[in-house]
């Protein structure tokens, strides 16, 4: 990755902040050669300070750090876009971003699945989700063929909403069985991608 650092007589380049999952704008910042090797070394978003003049890791005192999960340059080099997952508010106010926009994915497939993460690790015995995972893999396998089966019954019929309530289910528990084994959906949505090429 090269950036031009010299296009700027403070050798100093824009990095935007760009959530990973949500691809919402975090916020700007800018960088110089030391704190970019810096955030590439700890993996957190540290830029240059121009109001302290000096680095300045973004979380080094809130603990609201900006994880870094991929960097890349602009056409120029000499703007970067960090991809990066937020620990906590970013902007100094509390807000999500510093724009006072809410960082929300609104993939509620991505919800769910954080839904059933949350169930997963801290499990609660009113919990349907908890309760599968308690049962092991073999039961919300179970779950999945059963499901599975209800879904071809029901397309069959001429009943439009039996059919979806079933598919509904079926989505979910498998959304259960991916988790159970280790995996995300966007795992799988890999795979269809690569065979897709």
């Amino acid at each position: 990755m090269q950036i031009d650092f010299q296009k700027s007589p403070d050798g100093l380049v824009p990095a935007i902040i760009q959530d990973a999952i949500t691809n919402k704008v975090l916020m700007l910042g800018y960088m110089n050669r030391e704190s970019l090797e810096k955030t590439v070394l700890d993996g957190k978003v540290t830029f240059f300070s121009r109001s302290k003049n000096r680095l300045w890791t973004k979380g080094e005192e809130s603990g609201n750090f900006l994880m870094v999960k991929d960097l890349m340059v602009d056409c120029d080099q000499d703007t970067i876009l960090i991809k990066a997952s937020p620990v906590g508010p970013v902007c100094h106010t509390g807000a999500d971003t510093c724009w006072d926009e809410k960082n929300v994915d609104n993939n509620f497939l991505s919800t769910l699945e954080n839904i059933i993460t949350d169930r997963k690790n801290n499990p609660s015995d009113k919990s349907y989700t908890a309760s599968l995972f308690a049962k092991g893999i073999n039961k919300i396998a179970q779950k999945v063929g059963e499901e599975a089966v209800e879904v071809v019954i029901e397309a069959k019929d001429n009943n439009d909403e039996l059919f979806l309530n079933e598919s509904a289910d079926l989505l979910f528990h498998y959304l259960i069985l991916l988790q159970a084994k280790g995996f995300q959906l966007s795992d799988v949505i890999s795979v269809l991608k690569q065979r897709h090429k």
